[in-house]
């Protein structure tokens, strides 16, 4: 099933149509093998009253007005456009700092609403989906008219700083991250996973075979199932899931570090990782993320 096939398409009764989805679907359309649930394939749609459209814009409603904590498993992204949330979640923060620097045409750290607009199109044309999808394909026009006020203000006069951006940019991509751990349905007690289902969400996007996929897990599984107590293992918190994605985010600054240690020939143990961890990538490895013991 491609992309496009799981995003929600809501037909007026005018015959004219946009795409919606919920923070569920999105998700759904970003995991390899995930299948729409029963009875929402296509060609099915719900009826809403654009009368009450400030009331349904997760972006406006609950108590707070950060995006990323008001998406809802049944929330719907109210006119925001797939592309721009599939940038914002697959691009570096530093190819977001380095492009709202180029399109800073006053020279003071911000954008305005114009400005932003090509910095979204020029990272887009740069991504595997931009070039694949193409922006003029669906008549990409960047964000909806309620995250640009929030972005902007309500005249869209404000400028946005890259620090909201960014702080935008790391509230979604947590509550999508927190969305993909809560599917595997954590312990009710200690809010934790099994190893092997921890080992599932590193490799959905690996684009491995389902043999190479079934081989690894069995080595997890074996490694993870049960200790000498014959009880289960410590197992992985929303905590530990968040920091080794932060992690792995800064992957290419990492890399740079440990070919740093190597080429001055110092040993590249585990005592060397979690200083490259917190000192490169700002986070704190926990021993059982590190060892796999």
């Amino acid at each position: 099933m491609t992309i496009s096939t799981k995003i929600v398409s809501i037909i007026y009764d005018s015959n004219e149509s946009q795409i919606f989805m919920t923070p569920d679907d999105f998700l759904r359309a970003l995991t390899p093998g995930v299948k729409q649930p029963d009875g929402l394939g296509l060609d099915h749609f719900r009826r809403i009253d654009l009368s009450k459209e400030e009331d349904t814009d997760p972006m406006l409603s609950g108590g707070s007005k950060e995006l990323a904590y008001n998406l809802k498993p049944e929330s719907m992204f109210y006119k925001l456009n797939f592309l721009f949330l599939l940038t914002v979640i697959s691009v570096s923060r530093r190819h977001f700092e380095i492009a709202f620097r180029m399109f800073d045409l006053n020279g003071d750290g911000n954008v305005e609403y114009d400005e932003f607009e090509k910095v979204q199109n020029a990272i887009l044309s740069q991504t595997s989906i931009g070039k694949k999808l193409g922006t003029n394909r669906n008549g990409y026009k960047g964000v909806s008219s309620a995250l640009a006020k929030y972005f902007f203000g309500e005249d869209l006069k404000q400028k946005l700083t890259i620090e909201k951006f960014l702080d935008f940019q790391q509230q979604l991509q947590t509550e999508l991250l927190t969305l993909e751990f809560e599917r595997k349905k954590p312990n009710p007690i200690t809010g934790k996973i099994k190893e092997s289902e921890f080992a599932e969400l590193l490799i959905a996007y690996a684009g491995l075979t389902e043999k190479r996929k079934n081989k690894m897990l069995k080595r997890v599984k074996k490694r993870f199932g049960r200790d000498e107590d014959g009880l289960e293992e410590e197992g992985i918190t929303l905590e530990d899931y968040l920091s080794l994605y932060n992690f792995l985010q800064n992957i290419n600054d990492v890399d740079m570090a440990l070919s740093i240690f190597n080429i001055a020939g110092a040993s590249i143990d585990q005592s060397t990782l979690k200083h490259v961890a917190k000192t490169v990538a700002h986070v704190q490895l926990r021993d059982h993320l590190r060892t796999g013991s």
